[in-house]
């Protein structure tokens, strides 16, 4: 691990503030129930506190007001399938309520994190969001590291040009993720609250940097340009399905199990990175299609 990329992960680290995603997620979020009749309020009622530890239940109970008299009472409003919904409100369907949460997250993204903190059916697509858009922004980041010129192309959380290297911003990036994770999961969320998982982070950062610098290596025909990419992603998804895990029940993946994951998700990595590359620059994109049908040609020869 060498200095110089400590010291830009440190500063990287510096940009991140635990106490706003830690606001986030402890805000009351107030959900009104339009429904017809007790016993329509009670399926409701009963599909948002599942699973949760007493405590908690009580306190996300006192979150939801059964047919509130305005709809200013309450942040979000959701009306069962057997009353009219106006053209602001969320329906609930109690054949498919899934679809209520994934509408709910896709109408309030700024309330996502403090719904999944206080009632359980939020946090696991509210997670998964989360590792997958941060997983999209560090194959990103790497792919404009590689291309510096698609940088006023692309919108990130940072600009890059703060950043010295990748390294840096994809783990200033995991570390932002990991509290996000945390805050979603009801768990404290900040640098000591979380120093396991945090170091745990900075010290893989040296190892996927050095898998991806050998990728670019060995791969010819500027396919080492994806390689790089989807180590980016692998590595992302990987210590968020890793910390997603560890929170919901209390211990992780074992070797084995992350390596499987890890192949997995850099298959889907390269996929994604080809995808994103065809967008940004599909000039680029043309040609290492080019050069892979010619290196292809070459063997069958």
């Amino acid at each position: 691990m060498s200095f110089d990329g400590l010291v830009q992960i440190k500063k990287a680290i510096g940009m991140l503030s635990p106490k706003e995603v830690r606001e986030l997620s402890l805000r009351e979020v107030r959900i009104g129930l339009h429904a017809p009749d007790p016993a329509a309020h009670e399926q409701m009622e009963n599909f948002l506190l599942t699973d949760l530890r007493p405590a908690r239940r009580r306190e996300s109970a006192d979150m939801l007001i059964r047919n509130p008299s305005s709809t200013n009472q309450a942040e979000v409003n959701i009306y069962h399938a057997n009353m009219p919904v106006p053209s602001k409100g969320l329906l609930y369907l109690p054949s498919s309520p899934d679809i209520v949460v994934a509408k709910t997250l896709k109408t309030h993204p700024d309330l996502g994190m403090a719904l999944a903190r206080s009632f359980q059916p939020f946090r696991a697509p509210f997670v998964s969001n989360v590792i997958a858009d941060v997983c999209k922004e560090n194959t990103l980041f790497s792919l404009a590291t590689a291309i510096p010129d698609i940088v006023p192309l692309i919108s990130l959380p940072w600009a890059i040009a703060e950043f010295a290297s990748d390294s840096a911003f994809l783990t200033m990036n995991q570390i932002r993720m990991a509290f996000m994770i945390a805050g979603a999961s009801d768990r404290e969320v900040g640098y000591m609250e979380q120093k396991t998982q945090v170091a745990a982070i900075i010290g893989s950062a040296f190892g996927w940097r050095a898998l991806a610098r050998e990728l670019v290596g060995k791969i010819p025909f500027g396919g080492g340009l994806i390689a790089k990419a989807g180590v980016a992603y692998a590595g992302t998804k990987v210590i968020g399905l890793s910390l997603d895990k560890f929170y919901c029940l209390g211990y992780t993946y074992s070797r084995e199990e992350r390596n499987k994951l890890y192949a997995d998700a850099y298959q889907q990595g390269k996929t994604l990175a080809e995808k994103l590359l065809r967008m940004i620059r599909p000039d680029i994109a043309s040609k290492l299609a080019e050069n892979e049908d010619s290196k292809h040609s070459a063997t069958a020869r």
